[in-house]
């Protein structure tokens, strides 16, 4: 079944600039060029609220892991901190000397990591509302910056069109990712915190693997995206773009599985849920669509399956290919009625024998996805093996 808009909020006076659900899909925050950050609640029928403070526009929003916060960050060089009741009261950070357009809460909700046009990136802690350190390598505007899974990895993308990763414990950065031809907009990681999806400019999503630094997957679109986000399952990854439409991939197959026509013009910001049966999306057009996203029971069942063995499982195959995925057009509803029944089999028996083909690259793949989780896992071993001996000769010598 394709993606459906399920709901649809209006009450924003400007472009929406970003969107994020709290953990139980109850509520969903929104930020916009009006300066306002909007709750707005999940239940038909509920109001929304308007939460004023921020002196000029609000262009990011996150809530805490457990929902009893929100962060936003805007160009009035701020971060606040939110409780998303009723009254909306603030508590502000004042570090960054230029426009805030990223915050991220850690996975344990201890830490806040923010990304500004002052070229820094910077982490806080949020019980103490404490400013921490400041990573400083980018030499352009930092568009976007967000924790690893586990809170040792930082991520950050900037108009210096580099991706960073860098080490929280050490604050040094470990790589940089030079191969986007334009302003890196956002960057995510995925769910298993192996490889990072970063989106930009030059109208690409390119997939890295952080342990080897190495290219997995590359899409080339058409237009410049502006925001993504994986499914929780970690094998689909949805876009939002400046020809208003919203993507989403396929990671596993490496192919755009649906185009979304939603929002009048750019697509701004768009948001999984955390159980990814939802998705949210924002535009200039001041709306805000939430969409269920309806493919997940059926197609990432059967996909998670064979996967349970082993840790690290990239929802993305290491086999380094560039797979350039503008060729598949959307699926569309409507059929051409003028063609003739044998052109129809035809086509029939040929979809069929290409599903076949897939089902049988999918083992493929995930047979070396396997084995690569086994070689790594040998690696290791062997790895502590010749350390222990190196120990053992030590100790003789001595």
């Amino acid at each position: 079944e394709d993606p459906s808009l399920e709901r649809h909020f209006k009450g924003h006076r400007d472009a929406v600039t970003s969107v994020d659900f709290s953990l139980n899909k109850k509520q969903l925050v929104t930020g916009s060029m009006d300066s306002c950050l909007m709750i707005w609640s999940m239940k038909p029928q509920m109001r929304a609220y308007r939460f004023v403070g921020h002196k000029d526009a609000v262009l990011c929003v996150n809530f805490s892991p457990s929902g009893h916060l929100v962060a936003s960050g805007s160009r009035d060089k701020t971060v606040r901190l939110w409780i998303p009741s009723v009254k909306g009261e603030s508590t502000v950070f004042k570090a960054h000397t230029a426009t805030v357009r990223s915050v991220h809460f850690s996975s344990d909700g201890q830490s806040l990591v923010t990304a500004s046009d002052d070229k820094t990136v910077k982490v806080w802690t949020v019980h103490r509302q404490k400013f921490l350190f400041s990573l400083s390598q980018h030499i352009n505007w930092v568009r976007c910056a967000r924790f690893s899974p586990d809170g040792r990895l930082i991520v950050s993308s900037s108009d210096d069109k580099t991706v960073k990763l860098w080490d929280k414990a050490s604050r040094e950065c470990i790589h940089s990712f030079c191969e986007h031809g334009g302003f890196v907009n956002h960057v995510d990681f995925h769910p298993s915190g192996t490889c990072i999806a970063a989106g930009g400019t030059d109208s690409t999503v390119k997939l890295w693997d952080v342990r080897m630094n190495r290219l997995l997957q590359h899409y080339q679109g058409t237009s410049v995206v502006n925001s993504l986000s994986f499914h929780p399952s970690g094998n689909y990854l949805v876009t939002a773009s400046n020809d208003s439409t919203l993507k989403i991939l396929d990671l596993l197959e490496g192919r755009l599985l649906y185009t979304l026509h939603g929002h009048q013009g750019p697509a701004t910001c768009v948001t999984f849920s955390k159980d990814g049966d939802l998705f949210a999306s924002g535009g200039c057009d001041e709306q805000v669509m939430v969409w269920k996203t309806n493919f997940d029971a059926a197609d990432y069942g059967d996909v998670l399956k064979p996967q349970k063995c082993g840790s690290g499982v990239d929802g993305t195959h290491g086999t380094g290919v560039e797979m350039d995925c503008g060729i598949h057009h959307k699926k569309t509803k409507t059929q051409d009625s003028g063609r003739t029944h044998e052109q129809q089999e035809e086509e029939t028996s040929l979809a069929n024998t290409l599903e076949h083909i897939m089902g049988q690259l999918d083992v493929l793949t995930q047979t070396v996805s396997i084995l690569e989780q086994r070689l790594t896992l040998t690696e290791d071993k062997l790895k502590e093996c010749l350390e222990n001996q190196q120990k053992i000769i030590q100790n003789k010598t001595n």
